[in-house]
């Protein structure tokens, strides 16, 4: 998994596992954004097994899936609001990073 920091507080990645979640408490992250929708691959992990994972390493988890029908005022606004209530740094994922960068750039997140 490959990290990238957009700011201070928050970074994109591509597809995370539930492996991956304890490294990530272990980096700072208190904040995780699903913006994959499920079954968008084969053999991909659910939303609901990454929150899991999220739920037992004290990370708080938001799932806003970004389809092929493309962004929405509404997710732009859940996503600043996820952003604007974490306590420290935000990890937000999807298969490769792209649709998370652009939905930071449109919130004006931090």
């Amino acid at each position: 998994m490959t990290v990238y920091r957009l700011s201070e507080s928050c970074a994109v990645a591509s597809q995370i596992e539930a492996a991956d979640v304890a490294a990530l408490a272990a980096d700072g992250f208190t904040t995780v954004i699903c913006n994959r929708p499920d079954g968008e691959d084969f053999g991909q992990p659910t939303a609901d097994a990454i929150a899991t994972e999220c739920a037992a390493n004290g990370i708080q988890f938001y799932f806003i899936p970004i389809d092929r029908s493309g962004l929405t005022m509404d997710m732009v606004e859940r996503f600043r609001d996820a952003v604007a209530a974490s306590t420290g740094h935000v990890l937000a994922y999807c298969r490769s990073g792209q649709r998370s960068s652009v939905i930071w750039q449109a919130s004006g997140s931090p």
